[in-house]
């Protein structure tokens, strides 16, 4: 009996003590669920480097610098300094400190008005995320505020709020926002001094205004520091160098790295507080000092601006992006964004579509091209110096940027295979184009960025495979290629653009040490509007392009002269000592010996011979037929063919065997070549063989003449070495005789005009034009 009633008694007790708490809690989460807690924090957008610098940072919503303390830039002098002189119980309290309450009531109360306050760190934020009048009533509810954020957020996010909210006078807010404007560094860089001084300017952000009252506010400190010493909260030494240390603060400008990056990532990933690009501080600075530099050295030609990128080809991350040499200069469109800019890439693609045509087996570097004048369907195209160089290897006719090899080269390749891998490297503006796109896009006839152009080198420099690059630091790089081209093609490509002995190699780099290791091509737009130059080593690619925002082409602007000596510049800065073996031969890329006259597989007549590069089971295996027998009478006056050859009395010897457009570029520059005799004339064989190309007018093609000044057409063909009389007729009918080589002219009918033309070994060619007057 006894034992029950003291049972009763407890239990009573228990009661009367838990009744209250079970009470509180439930009447808690009522008004927990009826008044949820809502935060909603508008934090000014933030872009770092990947470093954590902040490169530029954008008003908040509600037009405030808050920029967003992470945990990690939360140092322990900075919690530290805060909770000191804020709320000493932070870590113990549920929200709000019952004892500190009752003592500031009592104090008011004996006093007959307010002499000490008693709010916590916990109810200073929820005052900040809902401001109020100052009331006992509106307290109440700070109380219950509190007490929500330490039910749902943890003791380090909620200091990590205040950190966050914390006024510092004007505009600014935040620890964070307050260090980079007036110490110009990020929190966890703040020194003791640094820390203590922000932490006692919240309360009073008015009178303590950094950079007005720097004298008065270095006493606060100071006498802070003491009591933080006097509490062991630091080492004497840590707080004697911070008394030692002056206060030099003062409002800097908002940082402003890499201006059109970090718009253009504001805009892409607008809902994200804080950005953390993947640029590379140091890098970016020494970069964007470099083309500042040297664009003001081109503004006496008539040069204004310039964009550069440089990305990292292991990481595949964007390290340097410079949309413009002074986003500041109004006088010529600073705020313009020429890494994006579409722009007209003049040469510079031509290396992808040789690497193409060493993919698909149709040449290799020695393989001979003929460069001479040539009409691809009523397209004329002329090298940048206006002259042709006959006979060159692929591997010269890319070092020195060749346009006549370069559209022959894409008109076997096909345009439509070309664009495909183009449109597989990102290339936006050729995809919408596509339609409108011929052989001319290789020369610049087509749209481009610096950023695309910039990529798609990077392809060659990993080997042939496309990627994407960053530019947010967490995006994972884990994801696999596209390739565009074998690694056997990126190697050779790589090695021709290597050879520095090439004429876009800058005037002032002829005989210099300082040219660095790296494969690069430069291209000049129509107009010399644009200038580019493209390089890459083992570890970057660096895309340059210099110009006019406005279009306004400059005599003086070419990639190799203007663009050229900035990308040399960047690299020697950036990667000064780089390895010069960085580019290794693919197991699959074999080395065997061809005819330098053709750059095929030496044949009959070939006694010479060098090495060149060829995929295996893929590079054509043809056999070099630079050399032809004749059969000759023997004083070499006319040539036999085998339906004419006499029993005795004959020869054989060897001739060149060069293509008609060869011999009829020969011809026209007066270059001796040794010429076959004239064929038998008593040989009355109808002969096989190539018939004369009739290169003008162009077959198919819609002429318009004035009627009233009837201009004249030409007619020009190319024929084989033994052919030394053409035929021409016009609509069925005999017009007259010529050389091969020779232009003639007519007067044409109107409507449709069929143009023959046959050789004096009975070969002839067909075209019909169309003629309309008016």
């Amino acid at each position: 009996m006894n034992k029950l009633k003291h049972f009763l008694k407890k239990y009573k007790i228990l009661t009367l003590v838990l009744s209250p708490i079970l009470i509180s809690s439930l009447f808690f989460f009522i008004l927990n669920y009826l008044f949820p807690l809502q935060i909603n924090i508008p934090y000014s957008q933030i872009i770092t480097a990947e470093d954590g610098t902040v490169m530029q940072a954008f008003l908040s919503s509600d037009d405030k610098w808050r920029m967003k303390t992470e945990l990690n830039e939360i140092t322990p002098e900075i919690k530290t300094a805060f909770i000191e002189k804020e709320d000493k119980y932070f870590y113990y309290h549920p929200g709000f400190n019952p004892l500190a309450i009752a003592r500031a009531a009592f104090n008011n109360i004996i006093q007959s008005r307010k002499t000490s306050g008693a709010s916590t760190i916990t109810m200073q934020v929820a005052r900040m995320l809902e401001p109020k009048e100052r009331s006992y009533f509106n307290k109440v509810i700070e109380i219950f505020r509190a007490l929500q954020l330490e039910w749902y957020y943890s003791k380090e996010e909620i200091l990590q709020m205040y950190i966050n909210l914390v006024p510092f006078g004007g505009n600014i807010e935040g620890v964070k926002s307050a260090s980079i404007l007036y110490f110009g560094r990020l929190p966890n860089h703040l020194s003791l001094a640094q820390a203590v001084t922000l932490a006692i300017i919240p309360n009073r952000p008015n009178s303590l205004r950094l950079g007005k009252n720097n004298q008065f506010i270095e006493q606060e400190r100071n006498r802070w520091l003491k009591i933080l010493k006097s509490e062991n909260c630091f080492s004497d030494e840590d707080i004697e160098n911070a008394l030692k240390e002056p206060l030099n603060a003062r409002r800097e400008k908002v940082p402003a790295i890499a201006p059109q990056l970090c718009r253009r990532l504001k805009r892409k990933y607008s809902d994200k507080e804080i950005i953390k690009s993947t640029i590379k501080n140091n890098i970016q600075v020494k970069v964007q000092q470099l083309t500042y530099n040297y664009i003001q050295r081109l503004h006496h030609r008539n040069i204004h601006n310039a964009a550069v990128i440089v990305l990292n080809n292991k990481t595949r991350k964007v390290e340097a992006y410079i949309g413009s040499p002074d986003f500041n200069d109004a006088d010529h469109a600073g705020q313009v964004d020429g890494v994006i800019g579409i722009r007209s890439p003049g040469s510079t693609l031509k290396p992808l579509v040789y690497g193409l045509a060493f993919d698909k087996g149709l040449m290799t570097p020695k393989t001979i091209i003929t460069d001479v004048p040539s009409n691809f369907d009523g397209y004329a195209p002329e090298n940048f110096d206006k002259t042709f160089n006959g006979k060159v290897s692929i591997e010269k006719a890319l070092a020195y940027s060749l346009n006549i090899p370069s559209v022959k080269t894409l008109e076997q390749v096909t345009v439509a295979v070309f664009i495909d891998v183009l449109k597989k490297a990102g290339f936006r503006q050729i995809q919408k184009d596509e339609k409108n796109l011929g052989l001319s896009l290789i020369l610049g006839g087509c749209g481009v960025t610096l950023e695309e152009l910039s990529m798609l080198f990077a392809a060659f420099a990993n080997g042939g495979s496309f990627q994407k690059f960053s530019y947010l630091k967490e995006d994972s790089m884990k994801v696999n290629g596209v390739p565009i081209l074998s690694t056997s093609a990126a190697y050779m490509l790589t090695d021709i653009l290597t050879q520095i002995t090439r004429p876009d190699l800058p005037n002032n780099y002829q005989s210099s040490y300082h040219v660095p290791k790296v494969a690069w091509k430069t291209g000049t737009s129509y107009g010399r509007r644009d200038a580019w130059s493209i390089g890459y080593n083992e570890k970057y690619t660096v895309g340059v392009w210099v110009g006019n925002f406005s279009g306004e082409g400059v005599p003086e602007l070419t990639g190799a002269d203007i663009a050229t000596p900035l990308l040399f510049q960047i690299f020697n800065s950036i990667d000064y000592n780089s390895n010069a073996q960085w580019s290794f031969k693919p197991a699959e890329l074999g080395i065997r010996f061809v005819c330098p006259e053709s750059g095929k597989v030496p044949g009959e007549y070939c006694n010479n011979s060098i090495a060149d590069f060829f995929i295996t089971n893929v590079s054509s295996a043809e056999k070099c037929t630079h050399l032809k027998p004749v059969f000759l009478s023997p004083d070499e006056s006319f040539c036999y063919c085998s339906s004419c050859l006499p029993e005795a009395g004959y020869k054989k010897k060897l001739f060149p065997n060069h293509a008609p457009e060869l011999l009829d570029f020969y011809k026209a520059q007066g270059v001796n070549y040794e010429k076959i005799p004239e064929h038998n004339p008593h040989c009355e064989k109808i002969f096989g063989g190539k018939p004369p190309l009739i290169v003008s007018p162009v077959d198919n093609k819609e002429y318009i003449v004035d009627r009233e000044e009837p201009a004249q057409l030409k007619l020009s063909c190319q024929a084989e070495n033994d052919v030394t009389k053409v035929y021409w007729y016009i609509n069925n009918r005999f017009y007259r005789e010529a050389r091969p080589s020779e232009s003639i002219f007519f007067s044409p009918q109107e409507g449709a005009v069929k143009i023959s033309c046959s050789d004096d070994r009975g070969r002839n060619s067909n075209i019909t034009i169309i003629v309309k007057y008016q």
